[in-house]
């Protein structure tokens, strides 16, 4: 189940590498995810501001399937400072999608985005 994963994983290092616009790696994160990956039905992407999260990229803005999912992963989106600066979620409706490998290469993504987000 990792394949596809690893291929949207691909797709969003080149524009993480690129030193893209920070709203455009986010907005190609949650796009390749969903339209790479066949078990994944939603991702979005929080940032952190002051006491609130607002929701900055998310592959459907008016449906989160919040109610409809049946897994749900989290990954904390850190900084260049290891700082804590949004969370990336990801959903499915499937009820056993996720795989070891689908976590770690989630988990890259996230800190890869967070890092270099920070850095433009």
């Amino acid at each position: 189940m990792s394949i596809p994963t690893d291929i949207a994983s691909l797709k969003i290092m080149a524009h993480v590498y690129k030193k893209q616009d920070t709203d455009y790696v986010f907005a190609k994160t949650v796009e390749s995810l969903v339209d790479t990956v066949p078990y994944i039905d939603w991702v979005g992407i929080y940032v952190y501001e002051d006491l609130d999260h607002k929701l900055v990229a998310a592959s459907c803005f008016n449906d989160d399937l919040r109610w409809e999912c049946n897994s749900e992963l989290k990954f904390p989106v850190k900084n260049a400072t290891s700082s804590e600066i949004g969370m990336m979620i990801v959903r499915t409706r499937e009820s056993i999608a996720f795989d070891v490998t689908d976590l770690s290469t989630l988990e890259t993504i996230a800190s890869a985005i967070g890092y270099e987000s920070s850095l433009n």
